[in-house]
Parts: C-alpha cells; structure tokens; sequence
C-alpha cells in the first residue's frame, strides 16, 4: 500500500471552511474576520502536562496532547475527522507482506533549533524510543515493538524492518510514537522532565511548569506556513471549572474549556458556547486482576445499576447522550444493539451481586481525579451505585496521576473514570481500552478471544474490511464481558468571546482538540 501527497495541508484548506462556519456561529462574517497575529491564544484546560516528553507514560493520555501536539510535528497525521494524512512524512508505502514500512520525508522541514528533520533524525527518534523499553508509554511502546531494525537511506528515506507483517504503522506513526524530537535533545539521561523539549510543530517552547502551564511562541520556521497563526499558544492546567469561566469573563484568557454545566452562565454572560462532539465518552474502567472487578457478574451488576440517561439529562446539559460502547452512531464500529443489552435495573443488578457472592453488597475503592467535572460525576454516581448495593469508596488524585491506576501493576483502585478520546485507530482504541497491557486496562483482556482478534487485525491492511469486521467481534466480546462500563457521550465545550476564537473544529483522533490553527480574530486579543 502507497500513500502519498505533494500537495499544501489538507488541513489548512479545511481550517479554512470551518472557520467560516464557526465565525458565523460567533455573529462575525469570514470577511470581517482576518486574524490577528500579535496576539497569543491562552486557554485554560482541565489538566496539563507532568512532562513534554511523548514517550513519558502521562502522554499516551488525551489530557496531555493538546501542547504535544503543537510542539511535535509527527511523521503521519490525521486530518480531523481522523483520515491518514502526510506529516513529516510525506509518503508511506508497505512490502507485498506488511514486513517493511518506507517512509519519505518531505524537503526542508526543521526542528525548532534548526536541525534538518532528515532520515538521520527519524531514526535517531524511533532508536531511542525502542531504547526506553517499558519505562516509555503504551503509545510509543505500542509503536517501537512492531519495529525489527531501522535502515536509513540516504537523506529523506527510512525504510522499517518488521517482526511481524503489521498493517498499523501509519496509525502509529500518527500518535506519540511518531512524534519526532530534535536529536540534540536525545541524550542519554533525557526521559520526562528531563527531556529539553525541541520539535518541528507550529510552536516552540518557552516556558514549562509541570502540571500548571506550557508557553510557546510561533516557530516561523515551520514547514506548513504561519498564515493566521498566533503569536504563541499558552496552554494552563485549571482543575476548578469555575475559575476557567471566570479568567474569561475578567480578560484574562480569550478560550476556555467549560463544564457542561456552565453553559447558561456562559450564554448569560454573552459568551459564545461552542460543542465540539467527540468519538469519546466518559468512561469506568475495571481492574480485573483482582477482586471484585474480576468477576464478570459483578461488572454485569455495574451496568445494570447505572442510570445512564438520568445522568447524561442531569449531568450533560445538552451535550451528552447515554451510551453502552465507545463510539458514536456515525461509527462503523456503533452497535445499536449494545445500547439495549444492559437496561437499568436495580434489582437485577442485586441478583448479580449475589450469584457472585456478595449478597450483602459490595465495596469498591474508585480512583478519582480531582477536577470539579470528575467529582461532580462521581458523587452523582456514588448515590446511584448504592441502590444497587455497591459501596464506592473514593481515593482522589491529582488530575496527572491517572497513571496510579495500572502502574505500577497491580495499581491502585478497583475502578477509575475517564475521560476516553479514542484514539485515531480503532485497532488501539480496542487494544488500550480491553486488550492485555492496554493504558487504562489495568488487568488484561477479560476474555482470551479478545487478545487474538486484535491480533489478526494487526496483520491486516489498514484499509481491508474484514479489519473493521474483527473489530467489530472485539467491541461485542468486550461488551458481553464487560471489560469497561461507559456512561455517556462526552463533548469538549468551550467558551469565548463572540467573534474572537476562529477555526476550533473538533478533531476526532483525540480526547483534547487540536488548536495548531485556531486563529485570533483582527479585532480581538
């Protein structure tokens, strides 16, 4: 298989109309609304960075992509509807096997601190990465295990030697693992906060205080353009919702990620909401490497006690809807038949205690990280769950230590919430989520037929159909057997001033969006 493209960003051409759109959603035309360039875009999110290394654990998160993203050009992209696009790369192509991966790489890319992003580079990347072994995240491990040797040719070639034939590389090469950094940073010891943060995106950092801001100014060297781009991008961690809506309101940021729930006194306050929908959800995960989560009646109980309409009407404010699966109706992998499987029934949810020898109940400690949404959707939980006779008990964490969850094994908690992105694979979407060794899968695949059609889609083109087929069989198996309990669809709203925010599209590969090309309006700072 072939990929190739010579063309200008696809995406900057669908920036483009979707800024059109939005800057009429904003009471603004597209013609009164050139950007301005001197401003920086300062946006308050939910959670940050413990460290601008792609390959530390915290990154495989979706919390964490939104700088990594800006900071670290990747060899494959995708554009926002998650479509493979050329990156660094800017042509891929496979062996009639799957066994060898080539990559070229376009002309006249470089990293923040001048160095040519060439076939040198790219395999001083991928050397490293393989290196780390599993101090590294899933992402990149998920990416750098499927790689045998690393041959360069020449200055833009780099040809990949598999262990196995593996039809995910361009999806892999599109995440973490395929975010390159500039060889001068690589030195032996640089791993997490110790790695100097140096890549080829349309940002350059300035500033970085783990867990509370990254500060970057526009690289003007970057190979896709700066046309409408701001000054910089600061992106700040700000767990409380209400002071994220209140920076807005005084000036003091011009974007911000609301709760739900503060969407009427976002509009009361003449604030523009936008609803970016997502192929993600809110999302309970399991141990079920120990008890009691490893008894599959007892995570059948789990989905028969929650409400999931009560809590998306009374938690999602419009921008939430009930759901059993992962995905969204638009999905080729949505199973409307999964929505009916598990009504709630209190009762019926007892009974399954009992059969698995709880019946007097049951207790179970939650992981919860401390953001007012978590909170407030664990409290909300926590009522529903005890009609059922399932004591939760909370153990709140930092919003970055999500990690404690699976590591170090057999991590803490018997369940944890989270916010699930997806990834721009549904192969690694299924394998993270249910498949052993997956980030948020804390004991293995709860059932072995899991693991081996994963398996066999790996050695299947990207592009074959009986691929979306084996993952389907995957999503019904981890359903029956419960390996995660989903709530309800989760959207990223956001807020700003009317007019001031243009081209902030949602960008489905992730949980956070991508924000390289949001543009500041002329008129607005």
């Amino acid at each position: 298989m072939r990929f190739s493209n010579t063309m200008p960003s696809v995406r900057r051409a669908m920036a483009a109309s979707v800024g059109a759109v939005l800057s009429v959603l904003a009471g603004t035309s597209p013609a009164a609304s050139a950007a301005n360039t001197q401003a920086s875009l300062i946006f308050y999110d939910v959670g940050g960075n413990q460290s601008l290394d792609p390959a530390e654990p915290q990154s495989t998160s979706g919390l964490a992509q939104l700088p990594l993203i800006a900071i670290y050009d990747s060899l494959v992209g995708h554009d926002d509807a998650g479509r493979l696009r050329p990156r660094l790369a800017q042509s891929w192509a496979y062996n009639a096997d799957l066994t060898e991966f080539t990559l070229t790489l376009r002309a006249g890319a470089t990293f923040h601190d001048g160095s040519a992003v060439n076939a040198a580079a790219v395999a001083a990347n991928l050397e490293r990465s393989k290196a780390l072994g599993t101090k590294a995240g899933t992402a990149v491990i998920d990416t750098v295990s499927r790689i045998k040797t690393i041959e360069v040719i020449g200055q833009d070639k780099v040809r990949l030697t598999l262990s196995e034939p593996n039809g995910q590389m361009p999806y892999l090469l599109a995440a973490q693992g395929g975010m390159m950094i500039a060889p001068a940073a690589l030195t032996p010891d640089a791993f997490g906060a110790s790695l100097k943060p140096i890549g080829a995106g349309p940002f350059k950092v300035r500033t970085f205080e783990a867990a509370i801001r990254t500060v970057t100014q526009r690289f003007d060297a970057y190979w896709d353009g700066i046309e409408g781009r701001p000054a910089g991008m600061e992106h700040h961690a700000v767990p409380e919702a209400a002071a994220r809506l209140n920076a807005l309101r005084s000036g003091q940021i011009n974007l911000a990620l609301i709760d739900p729930r503060q969407i009427p006194d976002a509009k009361a306050a003449g604030l523009t909401v936008q609803v970016n929908e997502k192929d993600s959800v809110w999302d309970i995960y399991p141990n079920t490497g120990r008890p009691p989560m490893n008894h599959p009646k007892v995570r059948q109980a789990f989905m028969h006690a929650l409400n999931r309409a009560e809590i998306a009407d009374a938690l999602g404010f419009g921008a939430a809807r009930a759901t059993a699966q992962l995905y969204s109706a638009n999905s080729p992998y949505y199973d409307p038949a999964f929505e009916t499987m598990y009504p709630y029934d209190p009762a019926k949810a007892r009974a399954l205690l009992a059969e698995a020898g709880y019946k007097d109940g049951v207790d179970v400690s939650w992981l919860v990280l401390n953001t007012s949404e978590y909170k407030l959707l664990s409290q909300a939980i926590h009522g529903m769950m005890a009609e059922s006779g399932i004591r939760l008990k909370f153990d709140t964490v930092d919003v970055s230590q999500y990690t404690l969850f699976r590591r170090p094994l057999p991590g803490r908690g018997d369940i944890f919430m989270g916010r699930w992105g997806g990834r721009g694979d549904p192969l690694q979407t299924f394998q993270e989520v249910g498949g052993t060794g997956g980030s948020v899968n804390a004991g293995g695949a709860v059932a072995p037929e899991i693991d081996t059609l994963l398996q066999a889609a790996r050695l299947m083109d990207a592009g074959d159909a009986k691929r979306v087929e084996t993952l389907r069989k995957v999503a019904r198996i981890m359903t029956e057997q419960v390996s995660h309990i989903p709530v309800m669809t989760r959207s990223n709203v956001y807020a700003f001033r009317a007019g001031c925010i243009l081209n902030l599209g949602a960008y489905l590969p992730t949980g956070s969006d991508r924000i390289n090309d949001t543009q500041i309006a002329a008129h607005c700072k």
